[in-house]
């Protein structure tokens, strides 16, 4: 949903075509890509005259033993202006997005290559103008920096991966070539500057992950999964591939290819604001939108459906999801999901004789909660059309689509295919076992989730996520997107208290901790992960989780550092709700609440207890006056958190 801003004109500057050297400048000037096409084709970035990325060559070799970035004659060169304004049809940070960016065009014989110089970062990408089939066998990507910076190394073994990774600390130099990462990651340039690496428009492509060099060991490289030949069924969910060709993606005509994104931030409370990986996003293809409703909801497989109190059994069957449905109906939740176990594995369409999802979805259309399936993605897709189809027909409102593990150019294909065919249907689309965002949300608003985050359902069996851990995504994996964490443990335990426990699991951190996720983390469709059971035994916690909404019209990151700590202020409608969190370090923060109007206003605040330390569930409630022009101090104990509602008196 895309508007040129009135009175905005588009500037053309046709450069001197006999240069080797090609610059574009962001709109305030203060970041520079200069392309140098001498000897094949490098970029290099600076901010503020300080170099980010050292000149790092790129390139693209088809099988037709053509070379994109091998040759430098440049047949024409323009820069644009380009300003708009988007207005997302499902809202993360903001009701609109300012998109302004300076656009340089190098075209060279047969394919072009495009550069997006914002305030906030940069991107590239190639385009092709041939025609006919052809095979891209490899994409030179290459990230050198002029240091051996820190980074924050979500490393792999495999591409045959959930994404789901522990953010390491390391520097440039500890990763080999035979070391690699998913994308996006981060890097500590000094000074306070630091620059996240990822993709978006990933469509009909490979995914992009990032290794060692071995010629700069300062430098990360593009490493792409190859078009998979064969692949093994190890069971309903895992499908393995055994065999990658030698090239990443099989093309046809002209095309553009994923944007390389580069966003380059001064404060790190600015990776938590950008909506650089959206802006770069393909435009909304869904044409009447208005169906697409986000919220929250109750989920059953983290809580192992153990609730209690009941006169009935528990367990996966139509009283249990009646009673969800029920808490949900009390708490206004839009919607409920029936987690593995709805159906006989191995066959979407065979329902296990415990549950009627007509029955199910005709009680939660009288209470006004919608059903949501979790399917696996093999199990769906061998009956796919078959399968939707009796979604639609049963009045389910969307799917959570597991376990597809993979970014291979056929799995991104996949994942457009179930967006569309979703879409179709009126259907939203919340990706687990998945790679993240990188786009695809923009196109088919939707999608209005996706996991590839080590998020709360890890506690059941790890000792991670911990806070330290929860207040580093913030700064990268949510950088890229939406991400369902799956927040709300009712249970809550410091380090030496915790227990891993698979059917009556617990969190580490505070209460306050989890409250604070439901601001600070962005999920259009936010999980309610405990057991109904315990939240009806939290009602003040539930005046907060009740209302705090999952779409925003404006978010103000009040003090951030990357791993430590987070405290974010959103706005919906009239009410602003602030989110805090710390790592396992005791803390107090100070806030200026400047972003309030005039006039005086009341914040209710959930806060860590005073034994919090000892007994992470404890907490407590105050009601002040504020007006914009107080400041507040917020008090953490390890591990802790901190949640606030501001209303208008």
């Amino acid at each position: 949903m895309k508007k040129l801003i009135p009175g905005i004109l588009l500037v053309l500057v046709f450069l001197n075509l006999s240069a080797k050297e090609y610059e574009v400048k962001s709109p305030s000037e203060k970041i520079i890509v200069k392309i140098n096409v001498e000897n094949g084709i490098t970029y290099s970035v600076f901010l503020n005259s300080t170099e980010i990325i050292s000149p790092s060559p790129i390139s693209m070799e088809l099988d037709d033993g053509s070379v994109w970035g091998s040759e430098s004659k440049v047949k024409k060169a323009k820069t644009e202006l380009i300003s708009n304004e988007i207005v997302p049809v499902v809202q993360r940070k903001y009701a609109m997005i300012q998109d302004e960016y300076n656009l340089l065009s190098l075209s060279f014989k047969g394919y072009q290559l495009q550069v997006r110089a914002y305030d906030e970062g940069v991107a590239y990408r190639w385009v092709s103008q041939i025609d006919g089939p052809y095979k891209i066998l490899n994409e030179q990507a290459i990230f050198a920096f002029p240091a051996d910076h820190k980074i924050w190394f979500p490393e792999e073994e495999s591409m045959f991966s959930h994404q789901e990774r522990e953010y390491l600390r390391e520097r440039l130099s500890d990763i080999d070539a035979s070391r690699f990462c998913s994308t996006g990651m981060l890097v500590d340039c000094g000074n306070g500057i630091k620059t996240y690496i990822s993709e978006s428009d990933l469509i009909d492509y490979a995914g992009m992950f990032l290794k060692g060099s071995s010629e700069n060991p300062f430098a990360l490289v593009g490493k792409f999964p190859g078009v998979v030949l064969e692949e093994k069924q190890l069971n309903d969910r895992n499908v393995e591939p055994v065999k990658y060709a030698d090239y990443i993606a099989e093309c046809e005509g002209p095309r553009i290819f994923p944007w390389r994104a580069i966003l380059i931030t001064q404060k790190d409370a600015d990776l938590v604001q950008s909506e650089l990986i959206y802006k770069l996003g393909p435009e909304n293809v869904i044409q009447d939108p208005g169906w697409i409703k986000p919220g929250k909801v109750a989920w059953d497989w983290w809580n192992a459906n153990n609730i209690y109190g009941v006169d009935f059994r528990a367990g996966i069957n139509n009283d249990t999801y009646k009673y969800y449905i029920d808490f949900a109906a009390k708490y206004g939740l839009e919607y409920v999901i029936l987690d593995e176990g709805w159906y006989h594995l191995g066959d979407i369409l065979d329902v296990v004789d415990e549950i009627d999802i007509q029955e199910l979805v005709d009680y939660g259309k009288e209470k006004n909660v919608g059903i949501i399936l979790w399917v696996v993605w093999k199990t769906l897709d061998d009956k796919l059309i078959e399968a939707l189809d009796q979604f639609e027909k049963w009045g389910v409102k969307g799917i959570k689509i597991d376990f597809m593990q993979r970014d291979d150019q056929w799995m991104v294909n996949f994942y457009e295919k179930i967006a569309r065919e979703c879409a179709a249907r009126k259907m939203l689309v919340d990706y687990h076992g998945a790679y993240k965002p990188s786009g695809l949300e923009r196109k088919y608003p939707n999608v209005i989730s996706y996991e590839g985050v080590k998020g709360l359902e890890n506690a059941k069996w790890s000792n991670l996520p911990d806070p330290e851990h929860n207040v580093t995504l913030p700064f990268t994996r949510m950088v890229a997107g939406p991400m369902d964490f799956t927040p709300g443990a009712m249970l809550n335990a410091d380090s030496a208290t915790f227990n891993q426990v698979f059917t009556r699991p617990m969190s580490l951190g505070t209460r306050c901790h989890q409250l604070g996720m439901y601001v600070v983390f962005e999920s259009a469709l936010q999980m309610l992960a405990d057991n109904p059971s315990n939240y009806y035994r939290e009602p003040e916690c539930m005046e907060f989780i009740s209302v705090v909404p999952s779409v925003w019209d404006d978010t103000k990151v009040l003090q951030a550092r990357v791993g430590d700590y987070i405290a974010v202020a959103r706005l919906s409608g009239e009410t602003w709700y602030v989110g805090a969190m710390t790592d396992w370090d005791k803390r107090s923060l100070e806030i200026d609440l400047g972003f309030l109007t005039d006039g005086n206003y009341t914040m209710k605040v959930w806060k860590d207890g005073i034994n919090a330390d000892r007994f992470a569930s404890d907490f407590a409630q105050e009601e002040i006056d504020v007006n914009k022009s107080s400041k507040i101090t917020l008090d953490m104990a390890s591990g802790g958190g901190w949640v606030a509602i501001i209303e208008k008196k």
